[in-house]
């Protein structure tokens, strides 16, 4: 371990409470494993509280504690009132630690218990993802809590540039504690070999998301969709991801049915070990994520995945996409509510396999930047962070 990563000897054990881990999926779920995988290397005394999950899916190879609580991890009050109780119960150990929380549902219920000095952690460090930062401040009393959260916080964090500037926008109390943590490849995606050259009857785009109109897939479709026949008949669109508002697959499905000559495959929620060769059998990836009034995308850690896969990437320029995904370098991005150019985009990379080569291999580079131990110092180590 280099000097500048050393352990802060002042942080005391560190408590990192989610509602959001391991079986569940997404970014956040990554970031809360990641960091916590980190701080055990880096030495830290790191136990994570998360959400309950069967035994039967549980892994036994953590580096770290790991404590389920009885709660199903939603933001409903029954949730918070389950955690608070949680809280109070191990209040003497949390007033000489570190608490750690890196997403809203523990926010939500520290909120309420942050004006008893009782239930107060002795250090108090906070990582925003973006869509949070709009849903606490559009309500007059979240917003305030969440402000007077935010005062009382050791440190807070972000994973980009963008969704730093929109806390400061709406919170300009963390502009003197605030930190860039940048999330980085999962542990398992370290080392990434080429995938070998083969000839395909089509070219396969790819898009790895919950399947949710915040991702785009919809968006992706009809913009394949409007292609000319000849280019249609060379291309398969593949989808990956599970249900989670409403309608949208049978919107989704719906399309693609209305247009067969696009083949269009849903593979469902995959679990870790069998995406790689989904990343494999791709040539191009996709997340046309938009923004919504009260959800953005601060980040995109899957950007970093596909890019370890050697895949360019076509992507809407919102949020911290940008962050992500390098326009001309790594990938392409394209402006939202532009069907046309995105369409064009796509077009150009199925024609031009040695731009997909070209972007792809710098992809790879650009997807090994970022370090999880170097973002968990940032969270708990004052003297590397101010290095």
């Amino acid at each position: 371990m280099s000097a500048s990563l050393q352990v802060d000897p002042t942080a005391g054990p560190v408590f990192l409470i989610t509602h959001e881990f391991y079986p569940k999926r997404g970014g956040i779920a990554t970031f809360a494993e990641e960091i916590a995988r980190a701080s055990a290397v880096l030495g830290y005394d790191i136990e994570v509280w998360a959400q309950s999950a069967p035994p039967a899916v549980e892994k036994g190879d953590w580096p770290f504690r790991l404590r389920r609580l009885p709660l199903k991890g939603t933001h409903d009050w029954g949730c918070q009132l389950r955690l608070a109780r949680e809280l109070i119960r191990h209040r003497r150990h949390l007033r000489r630690a570190t608490v750690y929380l890196p997403e809203p549902g523990p926010m939500m219920t520290m909120m309420l218990l942050q004006f008893f000095h009782a239930f107060r952690p002795g250090r108090l460090v906070l990582t925003f993802h973006g869509s949070e930062i709009l849903k606490f401040s559009r309500q007059p009393v979240r917003r305030w809590l969440a402000g007077q959260l935010i005062r009382r916080a050791t440190r807070v964090s972000t994973l980009s540039n963008y969704t730093q500037e929109l806390l400061l926008g709406h919170f300009p109390e963390a502009a003197e504690k605030i930190y860039l943590t940048p999330g980085a490849l999962r542990s398992d995606f370290a080392v990434v070999p080429p995938k070998p050259e083969a000839t395909r009857s089509k070219i396969v785009i790819l898009t790895v998301g919950r399947l949710h109109p915040r991702k785009g897939q919809l968006v992706t479709l009809q913009a394949l969709q409007m292609l000319p026949p000849a280019v249609r008949a060379q291309i398969e669109y593949w989808v990956v991801g599970a249900q989670s508002k409403g309608n949208y697959e049978r919107d989704l499905r719906a399309c693609a049915a209305a247009q067969p000559d696009l083949t269009v495959r849903f593979f469902g929620n995959l679990p870790d070990e069998e995406l790689t060769t989904v990343y494999d059998g791709a040539d191009i990836f996709a997340m046309t994520s938009v923004n919504m009034e009260q959800s953005v995308e601060g980040f995109g850690l899957v950007y970093l995945e596909a890019a370890a896969h050697g895949l360019p990437v076509v992507a809407h320029d919102v949020g911290g996409v940008g962050e992500a995904v390098v326009d001309g370098v790594t990938g392409l991005l394209v402006p939202p509510d532009r069907p046309a150019q995105l369409a064009a985009a796509f077009e150009k990379l199925i024609h031009d396999q040695a731009l997909r080569r070209r972007l792809g291999a710098a992809g790879r580079e650009w997807a090994m930047r970022n370090c999880w131990k170097e973002s968990a110092a940032a969270l708990f180590n004052p003297e590397w962070a101010e290095a």
